[in-house]
């Protein structure tokens, strides 16, 4: 569906810089979209700057295009609240990989897949999560994983604590500015030491 007398506004989301936004902009291609916003940010939370952007730029009669449920929100209750909110005010939202489009008028079906299928988006993540934090115990198991790597070299974290105890302790704030290091990782270096 698209709106008649609205924009076409696209949204793409990839979850990092380094990550490449094509796949999704093949989909969108042909759509002749009036407006494309990107965000390159986790879909863990709605707190996203396109999304926001987009999110207050949609206006009645627009149809808001994502690739996919998952694009949008990750979490059910995100997803739901998001796809409400716009059609509440007069914005239909189509997925393209679902096929599906929410206009306010849905059936009773519609809703219910787009709880099923947000609750899909859901339970994926919470796999990958999970996934994730075994691989690490794993990791740590066997002595790969020591977590992420030092800021400082040993011969700066030497100096650095050598200059913490000529300062008598005091200054923190401005010793972690020279390093070039937070307050807390120049308290954990310390702590270490």
């Amino acid at each position: 569906m698209t709106g008649s007398k609205g924009q076409l506004v696209g949204y793409i989301r990839v979850s990092t810089i380094d990550q490449k936004t094509a796949r999704q902009e093949d989909q969108l291609a042909g759509l002749n979209l009036d407006m494309l916003f990107t965000d390159h940010a986790s879909g863990k939370s709605v707190d996203r700057p396109q999304l926001q952007a987009a999110l207050k730029h949609l206006r009645n009669g627009d149809t808001f295009i994502v690739h996919s449920m998952d694009r949008l929100a990750r979490n059910l209750d995100d997803l739901r609240r998001i796809v409400g909110d716009l059609t509440a005010r007069g914005v239909a939202v189509q997925f393209i990989k679902e096929s599906m489009t929410f206009t306010g008028e849905d059936s009773p079906m519609s809703k219910l897949m787009l709880s099923v299928m947000g609750a899909f988006a859901e339970f994926e993540r919470s796999l990958i999560k999970e996934r994730q934090r075994e691989g690490i115990a794993i990791a740590k198991a066997n002595g790969v994983y020591t977590g992420r790597k030092r800021s400082l070299s040993d011969d700066d974290m030497a100096e650095l604590v050598a200059k913490d105890k000529a300062n008598n302790h005091k200054n923190r704030a401005a010793l972690a500015r020279e390093y070039g290091i937070a307050r807390e990782t120049l308290y954990q270096y310390l702590r270490a030491a």
